[in-house]
């Protein structure tokens, strides 16, 4: 289900990282090892997360997770990979909400142990819906759940969203303002112009990402709703399950304040985004599980507020995604995995629903989620 053998994800020796990180653990735990560290298959394009146990005479625990700020000389998705601010995001959402986050242990900012910063949390087990074939594909848990339990597990990953909206208190948020001048969402939609820039700075533009650009704009709404702190990444794939309980949300580093919908619009347009491809090849899916309907509906049930201006919002998501998909296209041509092609924008395997929500066509229909 991919137009190209899968990217690299990293560039790094686990063994290597292994010795070096004992070394690092020791320090701060005499006498204390780091054992069977390794890189788990779903290791992302981003930060990279090693899993480890700590071997103690007396260990205060022994299953935990590191997240890596990635190789600065291997051709980063991201330009810029903040760890003290996703720690501290993780610690603000620990302490002020009752949703489940891993808890956080040590931050080391020097990059000198490992070559660039990290954070350990503990590791919390369970299981997780996997991006890779997506659960939308056949052959994995949530694709052979009932819908019963798919229901649950939809009410239950919703209702995270709502709690963490409705539970921060803004203030104590502050330091996830993102910079510029106007509001929160103009300060997100900017970041996200900057970051295209960087994408493409040297190479090819890519005229439809522009054009989705154009048509935020035209959508852009009336009453832009108060600003909360957001996810970023709000998606059941960042989500471990007990179940079909959620018992650790993960990947906070595009967290930001932001409006309500910034983080709705992301989990409708991801989940479709996974769908979609999955129809293109004869599959059904699970076309009725995170309609953009229901979810819209569960959360203005849960929090009184309704969403609006989604049209808007669910562009956004994919815009975004597409300026991620467009850099780790160009990642790809860096490591020789895959060509130019005459048109950038087919180099974005989401290009024609993307095209198709410019155009304002994308959610017509009985079948498209309303």
């Amino acid at each position: 289900m991919a137009t190209a053998p899968r990217p690299r994800t990293t560039t790094r020796d686990p063994e290597e990282l292994g010795r070096r990180l004992t070394t690092w653990l020791t320090a701060r735990l005499p006498g204390a090892k780091a054992a069977n560290v390794t890189v788990p298959e779903s290791n992302g394009m981003s930060s990279e997360t090693l899993l480890f146990d700590i071997e103690h005479p007396e260990p205060p625990l022994t299953a935990c997770a590191l997240r890596l700020a990635a190789d600065p000389a291997a051709y980063t998705v991201f330009p810029v990979y903040d760890m003290p601010r996703q720690y501290r995001t993780m610690r603000l959402v620990a302490e002020r909400t009752d949703i489940p986050v891993p808890r956080v242990l040590w931050l080391e900012e020097d990059p000198a142990p490992l070559g660039a910063p990290f954070f350990v949390m503990e590791r919390v087990e369970g299981r997780v819906p996997p991006d890779v074939m997506p659960y939308t594909y056949e052959g994995n848990w949530l694709h052979a759940a009932s819908d019963q339990e798919r229901e649950r597990l939809e009410a239950a990953s919703v209702g995270l969203l709502a709690r963490l909206h409705d539970q921060v208190p803004l203030p104590e948020a502050d330091f996830l303002t993102l910079p510029g001048e106007g509001s929160p969402l103009r300060r997100h939609v900017e970041a996200q112009r900057s970051y295209y820039a960087w994408v493409i700075d040297g190479l090819s533009c890519s005229p439809l990402i522009e054009s989705a650009f154009d048509r935020l704009d035209e959508l852009w709404p009336s009453d832009e709703g108060e600003a909360v702190l957001s996810w970023g990444d709000a998606r059941i794939g960042n989500v471990v399950y007990d179940g079909f309980a959620p018992a650790a949300v993960l990947d906070w580093e595009m967290a930001a304040l932001a409006p309500r919908e910034v983080d709705l619009g992301w989990t409708v347009y991801l989940h479709r985004f996974f769908q979609d491809l999955t129809a293109s090849f004869g599959q059904r899916g699970l076309p009725d599980f995170l309609r953009r309907d229901r979810v819209e509906r569960r959360y203005a049930e849960l929090t009184g507020h309704t969403p609006r201006d989604m049209d808007f919002h669910t562009l956004y998501a994919a815009l975004r995604h597409a300026i991620v998909m467009l850099r780790v296209a160009y990642r790809q041509v860096h490591f020789g995995e895959v060509a130019v092609p005459p048109d950038p924008d087919t180099l974005i395997l989401h290009h024609g629903s993307l095209r198709a929500m410019v155009q304002g066509s994308y959610w017509e229909g009985p079948a498209a989620g309303r």
